[in-house]
């Protein structure tokens, strides 16, 4: 519920301010008064007061008198004047000492609530500005990181301590949990957010094109280099380079990543003068590397050099308490873009979404909410606005093996292992080898016990 905002009336004429009093209370403002400038003077520096409407020509201390001590005591709420005489030239003045704005007595309600609607516009745009110079100055570090996960509070909390350094970071998660927020922040909190940040997706480049694209290279170096070129890592020079989806970067570039990870020097493509770099390097897979590693399709070495801190970001469906939070913040988002502003979800709709396991994580809840911000009709999003395999899933929890009926401990043992296996892997949105942790076995152990219970 939105908090009422208060409102301190000064005037010396007591009818007015009952009057005040009544009309205000019925628009949702909580309303105190007071007969005179210097009263009202002591109430504003004790009270929070949002809004003070006060007149101009009052007994013991005037409104001018109070509008300056007002400014002199730092008193942060907005002052609307009053005046029976109509006199611009008083009115104008007390807007040189501070005042927002006057109304000329006699008023009707509609000038009260119409000057205090726009009083509150400005002060929600002041708060707005305040709230984005903030978030520039710190670099708009979490602010699009929308959690109450305790798991995710940690890994915020690591993410400031490893700001300041310029440790390589591996990022592991499953698709969609926002690896490059991560890596984003990572950069803005620390001294390098004066820096270029520069991403690029390993898997959406040729590898005929990737090492050109990182490194860089020199005319005539092949068939269609007509020009130099400048590769990502000399860009990202000074301030930090995110490679995502690194384990489909080709053996060979991996060999060169290395070397430059390890001497802090590139050449480019065609190039015989190495070139020094300060470049942070944060990665991200969605992949089990330790898996690529031993299948042979990652370089052991460049595994531990990437892997110096480690940071694994739960799957959405681990993390159900943030989806609430999510969906009203996509909501407020599209809304916004689409001209639908104010939409909530009903409460079934809430419901489902809450339910379902989003294998697509936070990418396919925030599709799913764009979605249904165009089908919905009017300020609920229902039910129907869903996509069909969230409304399928709505109520419904995945079943795990249930306790065998004998009185077998072996089986029971069996089923008992099973279910704690399948509740790690959950956990972990499918990391083997975190799983392998959390269950406190190896990873091979794990991998035995997957074939033998046909878990995949």
């Amino acid at each position: 519920m939105t908090e009422k905002k208060k409102i301190l009336v000064v005037d010396d004429e007591e009818n007015l301010r009952h009057m005040l009093q009544v009309l205000l209370k019925k628009q949702g403002y909580l309303v105190e008064q007071a007969p005179d400038g210097a009263e009202a003077l002591t109430k504003a520096r004790e009270g929070n007061y949002s809004f003070i409407l006060c007149d101009i020509r009052m007994p013991v201390m005037d409104g001018k008198s109070f509008l300056t001590a007002c400014t002199k005591a730092g008193v942060g709420a907005t002052v609307i004047m009053m005046s029976a005489y109509g006199t611009v030239d008083d009115a104008i003045e007390c807007m040189k000492l501070g005042a927002y704005d006057y109304i000329s007595k006699p008023f009707n309600s509609d000038e009260v609530a119409l000057v205090l609607k726009k009083a509150e516009e400005r002060e929600r745009l002041k708060d707005e500005n305040r709230r984005l110079r903030e978030e520039v100055g710190r670099g708009s570090t979490f602010s699009e990181i929308i959690t109450r996960n305790a798991r995710m509070s940690e890994i915020m909390q690591l993410v400031k301590k490893l700001s300041e350094h310029k440790t390589t970071v591996l990022i592991q998660g499953e698709s969609g949990t926002g690896k490059e927020l991560i890596a984003r922040a990572l950069h803005n909190c620390g001294s390098r957010r004066q820096g270029p940040f520069v991403a690029v997706n390993c898997g959406a480049i040729p590898s005929s094109l990737l090492e050109s694209e990182l490194f860089g290279h020199v005319r005539g170096a092949f068939t269609d280099a007509s020009y130099d070129k400048v590769g990502l890592f000399e860009e990202a020079n000074g301030g930090t380079l995110f490679l995502d989806e690194i384990a489909e970067l080709p053996l060979p570039l991996q060999v060169k990543l290395l070397r430059v990870l390890q001497e802090g020097e590139i050449r480019r493509v065609g190039g015989a003068a190495a070139t020094k770099v300060d470049v942070r390097v944060v990665s991200a897979t969605s992949r089990d590397l330790v898996q690529e590693v031993a299948n042979g399709k990652f370089r052991e070495d460049l595994y531990f050099r990437l892997n110096v801190f480690a940071l694994f970001l739960p799957p959405l469906r681990a993390r159900i308490e943030d989806v609430p939070l999510l969906v009203e913040h996509f909501l407020q988002k599209y809304g916004t873009l689409m001209g639908k502003p104010g939409v909530r979800p009903s409460p079934e709709a809430l419901q489902a979404l809450v339910h379902y396991r989003w294998p697509g994580n936070v990418r396919e809840l925030e599709n799913c909410i764009e979605r249904g911000l165009v089908l919905c009709e009017g300020t609920a999003l229902g039910l129907a606005a869903l996509p069909e395999v969230v409304r399928e899933e709505a109520g419904l929890e995945r079943s795990l093996p249930e306790l065998p009926d004998s009185l077998s401990i072996k089986k029971g043992a069996e089923a008992l292992e099973r279910r704690l296996i399948v509740r790690a892997l959950e956990q972990t949105g499918g990391n083997r080898t975190h799983a392998a942790r959390l269950l406190e076995i190896s990873h091979r152990a794990l991998l035995y016990k997957l074939k033998e219970y046909d878990l995949g």
